[in-house]
């Protein structure tokens, strides 16, 4: 048997040094909440690549906020990284990194999550974590590093209160996590080199913008120093979420057994189709919980989620597309949905920005349940517009991600909030006919 010769192959990487402390744990999750530019995307792709040289015919996996950034940045830097490796492997259609020991390191986006289902990692990286979907570890990441016990890094710079600050105070206070916290006057005082002196000068200049009026303070704290508290740039309800924290109408909200359960649904299909659940107690609204799909799970799917819950229904609302006839089923959604005994009740139809406006009114008097809604305010949280570089303002029309279908949820809500009454209510009881159908999981 031959020989296998091993050759010694230098990396042109030198770690910074709040980065030794990441490549020195031995602790499966790791939480790093860095300033903008403090390397730390670099730091975690030398990480995971490091992981896979160790270990023989292992897979690790890098997941940056979309697929279009994730190619745009990190598989440049992956492949400067690795480039002095013999017998490497690049994979350009599918941004996959093979190495001479089977091990094979992914790059991916975290706009469809169901996409990463069922795959076997050792370790992996969530890379700007305060703009991915907040249930992409809990649901998805975690079983797939089920089998080989394999590690998390949860990274970014801050963007609100939302699930990447939750899962950085989780990790303060537990032994089983490495939490780094680094503002940048922690890298002036703790690095050297050519790009700390430029960041140097960067920080300056900044605060000249500022006084200037050409970026707020907000943005400043935000990304030059890790602040939590500032409000994400353009997002339409912060203001809102902010006072809903303030007034304590963001905690438990337990169900109300004397008054009806009023659904609110943006159809679709999987990750598309998102319901909220409502009570109007006496003119107050509360939203006791929410719903979305997954994979490919359609009405059907919904309605037995519906059934499954301890919820006395009243009246059911959905958009105006659901008198639109699907080609797969020849019906429309109205039609399928009445085979599961829900009959709809149809939002009216305003423009968007209409109904970012009423939303916004909604809020002051709605009361959420933080233990079902949770997913819900996250993506709240980030729903926004992006700002437009060119045309120095933003756009018109808000971004549309993974953050768009619990927002039209709450657009919709906002919309018949005065139609959630007792009275009139569209289903005395809940007990759809569950015989097979054909044409089931292709009605949307």
């Amino acid at each position: 048997m031959a020989e296998i010769k091993k050759v010694k192959v230098k990396i042109p990487y030198k770690p910074r040094n709040w980065a030794k402390a990441l490549h020195s744990s031995t602790k499966r999750w790791l939480v790093l909440v860095l300033h903008r530019r403090a390397g730390k995307t670099t730091a975690v792709l030398n990480h995971l690549q490091r992981s896979a040289l160790q270990i023989k015919e292992s897979e690790f996996a890098y997941i940056g906020p979309t697929y279009k950034q994730t190619k745009r940045i990190a598989w440049k830097l992956i492949k400067k990284y690795s480039r002095n490796i013999p017998g490497i492997k690049y994979n350009e259609s599918e941004l996959t990194v093979k190495y001479p020991n089977g091990s094979i390191l992914s790059l991916f986006g975290s706009e469809d999550i169901d996409a990463l289902r069922g795959i076997g990692l050792w370790g992996c990286g969530l890379d700007e974590n305060s703009q991915q979907p907040s249930n992409l570890f809990g649901e998805v990441i975690s079983k797939c590093l089920a089998d080989h016990l394999g590690y998390c890094i949860w990274l970014g710079t801050p963007k609100g209160k939302n699930k990447f600050y939750k899962t950085y105070g989780n990790a303060k206070k537990s032994k089983e996590h490495l939490a780094v916290f680094k503002t940048i006057d922690d890298s002036l005082r703790d690095e050297k080199g050519q790009t700390i002196r430029n960041l140097e000068v960067a920080l300056e200049d900044d605060k000249k913008l500022v006084a200037q009026g050409e970026m707020t303070q907000e943005e400043f704290d935000q990304e030059w120093y890790c602040s939590f508290e500032a409000a994400i740039r353009g997002a339409y309800y912060s203001k809102a979420i902010a006072q809903l924290h303030k007034d304590n109408r963001y905690k438990e909200v337990p169900y109300d057994e004397t008054h009806k359960v009023h659904t609110v649904w943006d159809l679709g299909v999987g990750k598309n189709l998102a319901i909220g659940f409502y009570q109007n107690i006496d003119g107050q609204m509360r939203m006791i919980d929410f719903w979305q799909g997954v994979a490919k799970e359609g009405i059907k799917q919904a309605a037995k989620e519906l059934q499954n819950k301890p919820y006395i229904y009243g009246k059911h609302f959905a958009p105006h597309d659901i008198k639109s006839t699907e080609i797969s089923t020849g019906k429309t959604r109205i039609e399928t949905a009445k085979k599961f005994k829900i009959n709809f009740i149809e939002v009216p139809s305003v423009s968007v920005t209409d109904g970012i406006d009423k939303g916004q009114l909604f809020f002051s008097k709605l009361w959420v349940d933080s233990n079902h809604c949770a997913d819900w305010l996250d993506a709240l949280a980030q729903y926004r517009q992006d700002w437009n570089e060119s045309k120095g303002a933003f756009m018109e029309q808000p971004r549309h991600d993974w953050t768009s279908h619990p927002a039209d949820v709450h657009r919709y809500a906002s919309l018949v909030e005065d139609q959630m009454t007792e009275e009139d209510e569209v289903v005395d009881d809940f007990q759809p006919e569950w015989q097979d159908d054909p044409h089931q999981g292709t009605e949307e």
